[in-house]
């Protein structure tokens, strides 16, 4: 299995894998308890650093997918986003509500890039 990279692999999961000339991103939150706006920044924070790590950078996330713990803060989590995102660059996205991994969490993102 040496054409997979794993990039800061854990025992239950790695926060990313590349393969093929992409990675997949694990989910990435903030700190719980902050408000959407800095769990969001900080989500962004780190699917860049990891981008990075992998080869790659936000001008070339094919998909994101993003879980809100309540629908109703999609335009306070879009007002980052849009900031965040390169003009040009949208990837494929969706977004829902879910409940998520722990109490104080309420926002989670998932993507799929290519490597350049």
């Amino acid at each position: 299995m040496t054409d997979i990279t794993r990039i800061k692999p854990g025992e239950r999961m790695s926060q990313a894998a590349s393969h093929g000339g992409l990675v997949w991103l694990a989910g990435q939150c903030g700190i719980a308890g902050q408000s959407v706006t800095e769990q969001t920044q900080d989500a962004l924070a780190k699917v860049e650093a990891l981008l990075l790590e992998a080869g790659s950078d936000k001008t070339r996330i094919l998909s994101a997918t993003i879980w809100l713990s309540d629908i109703a803060s999609y335009d306070e989590l879009n007002a980052v986003w849009d900031a965040w995102i390169p003009d040009g660059c949208a990837p494929a996205r969706a977004c829902g509500e879910a409940r998520l991994a722990g109490e104080g969490y309420d926002v989670e993102i998932i993507c799929v890039a290519a490597i350049a």
